[in-house]
């Protein structure tokens, strides 16, 4: 096998890249979950007719679907764009799309203002953001994968969904203060706008970041051999359609955040459920579980270089699915610190078993010259089934109702993670395969001798 292949780049390009993804992932997933912050907490009023509260609630969280609806159709052209010029374009492209997009939900006039005009306008924003960021985790991920040496790809990978939930965290943060010190008529007035508007630092920053990075040494290996697909997603549909959907069916994990932190938030927070958590109080729920993930995650990711890929994903994505009962439930009994404790453990720490590992095992399915492709197709079409959930879970559990919403909501978060689970199990494990041979049914993984002797070596790099 080759040196490249086999063992990624040098310390320092693998470092970089690492970096590279993750701040990226931070400043990408930054604008994006400012939206769904913003549609749970004050979009309902601001773009949508206040006469029918469930309606407008409905509505807003639809909005926020839309852009994972508009996720596959990006991550057709971006995934594509990734697998034929390089990992390292595509994610500079995926930034500034998702940059002037975001800034333009800043931008916008109200429903009062506008009419039903200032829905139109935010779908459409939105639409953009879901086409921006379907190439981010695809790219980032196969970039730093294929930087990573032989033995630590799980531990390197994982630094893409680090990113991922710092970039909740920073999305949170910008709003606490927010709600915290201004009055109510000036947040509703302009206060939210701000959020959006310091989207102009993802533009800026994240080009000077990702245009230091080197392209990987995969992708180049594949180029100087003119081994590069002019149709990446036709041949790997031809070549792992059942990875694909393996991939697919455990992006249904996604309902674990939709939880978590959407419907969760519009469960607590909107005045038609009668909760009546502050606003400012129940923004820190997910700051805290955040903040507990982007420490758990590299533990997850190191773990899955030493026990492979399936069992942390199984145990994660199960245990969410059993902990979401208890989550919504002590948002139910108006517990704020209860509501803190299994927000902890579920989206904390149990679902980081999934959360950690997905960005390894989704992009070694594939082979290099359609990984990108592939994972970006698949992973986002299984999120985008996820998209309506929010609305879902409002239209079965709706404000007045006399149903039990945590055992209604969670029984259909908990059957989903279970399908997420069976598909994961079917998968091969991958760990122990090296570069050049992922992709391949056939191919055969390293003995654990050699596979300890390369890890040895790797730790033996980062020092």
């Amino acid at each position: 096998m080759s040196t490249t292949s086999a063992h990624g780049s040098n310390a320092s390009q693998t470092k970089k890249a690492t970096l590279s993804g993750w701040i990226g992932s931070v400043l990408e997933y930054y604008d994006f979950f400012i939206y769904a912050t913003a549609a749970a907490l004050v979009f309902p009023q601001l773009f949508f007719p206040s006469t029918d509260p469930t309606v407008a609630i409905v509505a807003s969280l639809a909005t926020y679907g839309v852009g994972y609806v508009a996720r596959p159709i990006g991550a057709y052209f971006l995934g594509q764009w990734g697998d034929r010029h390089g990992r390292k374009t595509v994610l500079i492209i995926c930034m500034f799309l998702m940059g002037i997009a975001t800034m333009g939900v800043g931008l916008l006039p109200t429903y009062a203002q506008v009419g039903i005009l200032a829905p139109v306008l935010l779908v459409l924003l939105r639409l953009a953001q879901g086409f921006a960021v379907a190439g981010e985790i695809s790219g980032a991920s196969s970039m730093i994968l294929e930087h990573a040496p032989f033995g630590r790809r799980g531990y390197f990978a994982s630094f893409t969904l680090q990113g991922v939930q710092a970039g909740q965290i920073l999305a949170a943060a910008v709003f606490l203060p927010l709600a915290t010190f201004m009055n109510k008529e000036d947040f509703m007035s302009w206060g939210w706008r701000i959020p959006f508007l310091m989207s102009f630092v993802v533009i800026i920053v994240g080009y000077k970041i990702r245009k230091e990075v080197d392209e990987t040494p995969a992708f180049a290996e594949e180029s100087s051999h003119n081994e590069v697909p002019k149709t990446p997603m036709a041949q790997v549909i031809k070549e792992n359609w059942r990875d694909m959907i393996r991939v697919m069916i455990c992006s249904l994990m996604n309902v674990t955040p939709v939880v978590a932190t959407i419907f969760g938030a519009a469960y607590a927070v909107q005045p038609g459920y009668g909760i009546g958590f502050d606003k400012s109080v129940y923004l820190w729920i997910p700051v805290v579980g955040n903040i507990v993930a982007v420490l758990v995650i590299p533990f997850v990711g190191n773990l899955s270089d030493k026990i492979g890929r399936r069992i942390p994903f199984i145990v994660g994505s199960v245990g969410s699915g059993l902990l979401s009962f208890a989550y919504l439930w002590a948002i139910s009994i108006h517990s704020i610190p209860l509501a803190f404790v299994f927000s902890i453990l579920m989206w904390g720490i149990v679902y980081q078993g999934y959360n950690a590992v997905f960005p390894s095992f989704y992009p070694e399915m594939f082979p290099t010259r359609t990984r990108v492709s592939g994972m970006a197709i698949s992973q986002n079409i299984g999120t985008a089934l996820t998209a309506m959930l929010p609305a879902l879970f409002v239209s079965v559990a709706p404000p007045g109702t006399t149903a039990n919403i945590p055992l209604t909501v969670g029984s259909i978060a908990l059957t989903i993670t279970i399908i997420a689970s069976i598909s994961a199990w079917t998968a091969r494990e991958t760990f122990r395969v090296p570069m050049k041979d992922l992709g391949n049914k056939d191919a055969k993984p390293v003995s654990e001798v050699e596979y300890n002797k390369a890890r040895t070596v790797a730790f033996a790099g980062d020092q």
